[in-house]
């Protein structure tokens, strides 16, 4: 029986250069806003090591706030209330959607599982018009561990009625990749501008330059 393939959602199927105006503003630096997403990350990695949870979208505002502290930039109430309606309108990458329809086509059930809120989860997929293809949005919220922890895998997997060795996470995050391995999942990796494997962490099954890409090696794998 082929996968239930599951989706991260910030990068790997949304862009988040959209954000990019707004960190230009701010810092007068387009860059700004990889940094800003890379130390959320790392403060999201934190919380779950040390079984501290915050909601993803308080890291990353405690996030834009140490960005600003360490640049000597001023945050205003406008500029927060901006980065979060901006994260929940990100716009789909190009192929997204005509490479999602290809796989729910072919029989696959997708899903996605983020580290956003059910609420901002559901936001993002309705505004970037992909919620029609996905049967289930899935968060890791309702286990209150943010990937790469176990926990939002398998909650995943059950959410879907289905053994973790039963689904597929897509993902264009090496740190991702390697939590749902760790859990049991098949992967694949989704190697948008910029995006590396960790040595360090074991390989997934499948890697593409983009969705499109990577669908296709789905499907040849799955079906």
């Amino acid at each position: 029986m082929p996968r239930a393939i599951l989706f991260d959602v910030n990068e790997t199927l949304l862009d988040m250069a959209a954000l990019d105006p707004l960190f230009e503003g701010l810092f007068g630096d387009r860059s700004a806003r990889a940094q800003w997403f890379d130390r959320m990350l790392q403060s999201a990695l934190v919380s779950t090591v040390t079984a501290r949870y915050s909601e993803f979208g308080v890291t990353g505002l405690a996030a834009l706030e140490m960005l600003a502290t360490q640049r000597g930039v001023e945050l205003s109430d406008g500029h927060r209330s901006e980065l979060r309606e901006t994260m929940r309108h990100l716009p789909p990458h190009p192929e997204v959607r005509t490479s999602l329809e290809r796989l729910r086509d072919a029989g696959l059930r997708l899903a996605t599982l983020t580290n956003s809120t059910p609420e901002v989860a559901e936001a993002q997929l309705i505004n970037s018009g992909l919620r029609d293809l996905f049967e289930a949005s899935l968060s890791a919220h309702g286990v209150r561990r943010l990937k790469p922890a176990p926990e939002p895998y398998r909650m995943a997997a059950d959410a879907l009625g289905i053994r973790v060795d039963e689904a597929r996470l897509v993902a264009a995050h090496s740190w991702d990749i390697a939590g749902a391995l760790n859990a049991g999942l098949e992967a694949a990796f989704v190697a948008r501008p910029g995006k590396v494997l960790d040595p360090l962490v074991d390989a997934p099954g499948i890697v593409g330059a983009d969705l499109d890409d990577v669908a296709t090696k789905i499907m040849e794998a799955e079906l």
